[in-house]
Parts: structure tokens; sequence; C-alpha cells
């Protein structure tokens, strides 16, 4: 499970929040014992628990010292984060964080390394896809669940931290150093037939500028407009709702892009799109998966809706939740509180059900088109461009079609 967070810049939700769409499905939670939030703190989170919560719960029969049972009445998205999650929260938004810069997932009981960050310590060591984490600094954490292992990597004073893996039943050890990480959430590839592939991987505070800016690239490179755009919106967890607003405002002429819903006043917006289209009406895929959630399914849904692109692939995750965070005591600890539930333009929620392909692809399919492969392999180029140009005749139906959903 990816473990990267992101939370928004402030806006009007409300004077003591700061509106956020959660980029993860599960932040680093800490071992965190009841006696270490004080009574002031726990009355001011049951306060906001009950002023600004999605929906109404009754909270009279929890005892004040009973920290975990109070978030076990509230949906999976809302916690509270200790000093050390909130930075790691604020870092990440902002595209950049300290650390190794690995991404694992728990598979078969093992904490498996499953990619790298561009120009990481975990790169530059040589960690590759497929590793299995054995130790850290000699401590053996095969039995170790991700959140364990991510305490010990935090907690290690050593400046260098030495990783053991197992690599085609072969144990290597490699030493890292920790370093601040700018972490790249967009990437672009020029087709064949002057199609744009664009790869968003999450949404963070310089996601709008660095779509733009590798649009503006594609232009540069082709030569003359492009003839059709690819997002691929695969395995992106999501991040912030500015974001996801902003990039779906870059492709819409016109139309509600995402409208939010919620028990206090501020947390009922809608978004619309200002009127300039960055492609000119050239025709979008958009590529999704199991796990493209969140922020991920604002676009993917807007652009769906509005008629403005055809999505490819799979149902989404299905998170249609809206999180602000919500400073506690000081402002050195937060809480993270789901207060709103999006809608696409035509008045769907996804939550639980996700965004609907209007093409499905199987996870065969879906495996052939690997990311990584479009970006650095001319063959997986013309496999994309092959594959999915049955679907560019459809994609340009829908651009001269093109009506403002209204709501």
């Amino acid at each position: 499970m990816k473990y990267f967070a992101s939370i928004s810049p402030p806006s009007s939700y409300c004077s003591l929040a700061i509106s956020v769409l959660l980029l993860l499905f599960a932040l680093f939670f800490s071992n965190l014992q009841a006696k270490q939030i004080s009574h002031a703190h726990m009355e001011e989170i049951l306060y906001h628990i009950q002023t600004y919560y999605v929906e109404e719960v009754q909270l009279n029969h929890i005892k004040r010292d009973n920290f975990y049972e109070l978030f076990e009445q509230l949906d999976p998205y809302s916690k509270y984060l200790n000093e050390h999650e909130l930075e790691t929260l604020f870092s990440a938004t902002n595209g950049r964080y300290t650390g190794l810069g690995i991404e694992v997932e728990e598979i078969e009981n093992r904490i498996v390394i499953v990619d790298t960050l561009p120009g990481s310590p975990a790169e530059q060591a040589g960690i590759e896809g497929g590793d299995k984490l054995v130790a850290i600094n000699t401590r053996d954490v095969t039995d170790k669940t991700i959140s364990e292992v991510s305490k010990l990597l935090r907690e290690a004073k050593l400046s260098i931290i030495h990783l053991t893996v197992e690599r085609a039943e072969v144990l290597v050890t490699l030493a890292l150093r920790r370093q601040e990480i700018t972490l790249e959430s967009v990437s672009s590839k020029l087709l064949n037939g002057h199609i744009g592939y664009l790869a968003i991987s999450a949404f963070n505070n310089h996601s709008y500028h660095d779509v733009a800016r590798h649009i503006n690239m594609l232009f540069a490179h082709s030569g003359i407009s492009l003839k059709g755009l690819v997002i691929d919106l695969r395995d992106n967890p999501g991040g912030t709702l500015n974001s996801a607003v902003a990039i779906s405002d870059l492709f819409l002429q016109s139309g509600v892009i995402v409208s939010t819903k919620g028990r206090f006043f501020d947390a009922n917006q809608k978004f619309y799109a200002v009127q300039g289209d960055i492609l000119n009406g050239a025709p979008i895929l958009v590529l999704i998966n199991k796990q493209s959630a969140s922020a991920a399914e604002i676009l993917a849904g807007a652009l769906q809706d509005n008629k403005r692109a055809l999505i490819l692939g799979q149902e989404s995750f299905g998170k249609g939740s809206v999180q602000s965070l919500i400073p506690i005591g000081n402002g050195t600890s937060a809480l993270k509180l789901t207060t709103a539930r999006y809608y696409t333009p035509s008045g769907q929620s996804i939550e639980g059900t996700g965004i609907q392909p209007d093409v499905e692809y199987s996870n065969n399919t879906l495996s052939m088109l690997n990311k990584a492969a479009i970006m650095t392999n001319e063959e997986a180029n013309s496999d994309l461009y092959t594959r999915l140009s049955l679907h560019w005749k459809a994609a340009k139906k829908l651009v001269v079609k093109q009506q403002p959903v209204i709501n």
C-alpha cells in the first residue's frame, strides 16, 4: 500500500479547516496511546466531530479517555495526526518529502518494494521493484507490518540505513542515506500519430503547473497541434481537491467539474469550468484501474460527464469523500476529518462504487500497457497506439457533441 499523503492549500471550507482530499488509502497511524491525548484536546476533537463530520454520529456513549473507540465510529479516512504525520502530510502535498524513496505493498504477509522514486536514495542504491524487505540495520522485519516498518525507518538513528532485501532468493544488503526527495507527479511522451501520452501519478500542489508544462512540451515535440491525448490515471491514489479541479478545467470549456455536500454550510460547494481548452478540442482517452482513487476519480468523472473524454479500463476505487485538516491545540497536531462527499457533474456519488469506464479492459490488457515501458520503450509506445486506435473515433464524436452538464 502506498504511503504518501497530500493536503490542499487553505480554502474557504471553514476558519479552522484546510480543505483536503486525501491521496492515500491509509496514512501511517502510529501506535498512539489514549493517555497521550490530553483531556482538553479530546474535548476539542469531540467538538469538531460533532460539528463538522459529514454525517451526524452519536458519541454520548464514548468514554472521554477511549481514543480508539471514538475513531471506530467514523470512516477509515478520519484520523488524528501527530506532529510527524502532520509534517509528512504537508511535505508530500508540496511535492517533497525526506526519506528513502521506496513504495511498498504487503503481499502474502511480506513487505515488497513495488517501485522507487526517480533520483531517490533507493534508486541510486540499486533497490529494485519486487525486492522483499528482510531487515533494517540487521533487525529482522519479515513479520512486520508497513506501519511497523515505517516506524523503524523513522526511528533509525544512523545517518546510513542498511536495507537487506531478498532478490531472486538471494539476500542483498544495500546502504542508503535519507535525503529530501522531489515527488514528480507528471510524466509525458509523444506517441505515433502526434498523440500525446500524459501520466499523472498523484495530485499535489505542483501537478496543475506540471500538467500544463508537459502538454506544452508535447506540442513543441509534435511540431503541430496534438491529434489526441491519453491521460493515464492508473494507480493514482488521488491528492488535493484544488489540483484535481484546476487540471479538469484545463480541458473543459464549460460545465460543472465537481460538487461537494456536507452537514455544515461551507462544505457545500460547486466548482465550474472556465472557458478555454488547452487542447483546442483534440479528443481525450483516459485510462483508469481499480487503484485510481479520490482526485483521480474527480478528473475522470468530470471529463466523462461533460462528454469530453472516453474512459477506458476498470471501475475505479470509489473514494468519494473530502477530508478537512483541523488544527488541534497549538497546531502541532491535527484532526483529519471527513467533512463532505463529492459528486460528479451528473450528480452521482462515487463513494464505494467508483467511476464506470465507457470501455472495460481486462487485467491482462491493462498489464500489457505498462506505464514504465511506455515511457522508455518504443515498441510499447507502438502497442499502446495500436490498442487505442479503435477508440479515437468514439472520442472524437464526444468532442463534436460536447454539451455542458446542467444541474
